[in-house]
């Protein structure tokens, strides 16, 4: 299980990263960048901002615990994660595609 700790130090692993918080969330972004994740500790999920083919590549992963978010930000490829049920390195993973999606 992923905690909300764990998941911030995650986030914050990738260089020039920074925590704020996002309505009633905590986002990551890179600084003076828009955000790549965002964390909810109420229900333990994390919105990853993926594209829209690497969000269909993770959600084939596990349909069930991995999820487009229900709204128009899921169509663009933000995308659900369940922390109770998902392994570290396939969010690891996916942090890494939405960090480098917003770096480049």
């Amino acid at each position: 299980m992923i905690n909300g700790d764990t998941f911030a130090e995650m986030a914050l692993s990738f260089p020039g990263t920074e925590q704020k918080p996002h309505f009633d969330r905590m986002g990551f972004r890179i600084t003076g960048k828009r955000m790549f994740a965002t964390y909810l500790a109420i229900d333990n999920t994390a919105n990853i901002f993926l594209t829209p083919s690497e969000q269909a590549l993770f959600c084939a992963m596990d349909a069930v615990h991995i999820y487009p978010v229900p709204n128009k930000w899921g169509e663009k490829g933000a995308t659900t994660f369940q922390l109770n049920r998902v392994a570290k390195e396939l969010v690891l993973e996916a942090l890494l595609s939405a960090y480098n999606d917003v770096r480049l």
